[in-house]
């Protein structure tokens, strides 16, 4: 691999904390597909983690609740040929989950007042439409 993954600011993926597994793998390579075990799932036990502050951690568990096994996250890569690739991107994969599940809520929005212009343009729209169907209903006068 190609060093730490960072998750955010100091805070980085533990390396003593995710456990690796490896299987063969299906799609494009021929006979190397029978042969290597390039497909890579990684797993990192969010439940039990250190490495994050409880904050986060808790912040994560409620957000990925959808994804985990049991308090595990999983990720899985079989997109390259190469075991050493697809460890990567799993490994990215992960820290980019974490980042987006760690990160703080966004501000609340507050309420304004709609703008007279938009008001405005909404009823002349709705006004010409009820003209273009009034226009509709009757044949005329030339029958």
């Amino acid at each position: 691999m190609s060093g730490p993954y960072p998750i955010r600011g100091a805070v980085s993926l533990p390396e003593s904390e995710l456990h690796w597994r490896f299987s063969r793998s299906s799609g494009p390579g021929g006979q190397h597909v029978n042969t290597t075990d390039s497909q890579v799932e990684l797993r990192f036990d969010l439940a039990a983690t250190r490495a994050l502050p409880d904050v986060w951690r808790e912040r994560a568990l409620e957000r990925l609740a959808g994804r985990l096994h049991g308090g595990v996250l999983v990720v899985y890569a079989s997109e390259h040929r190469s075991q050493w690739r697809n460890r990567d991107i799993a490994a990215r994969r992960m820290a980019a989950l974490l980042a987006e599940a760690t990160a703080p809520p966004p501000p609340e929005r507050r309420a304004r007042r709609t703008p007279r212009g938009v008001v405005e343009r909404r009823l002349r729209a709705k006004h010409h439409r009820a003209d273009v169907k009034r226009g509709r209903g009757r044949r005329g006068d030339w029958e």
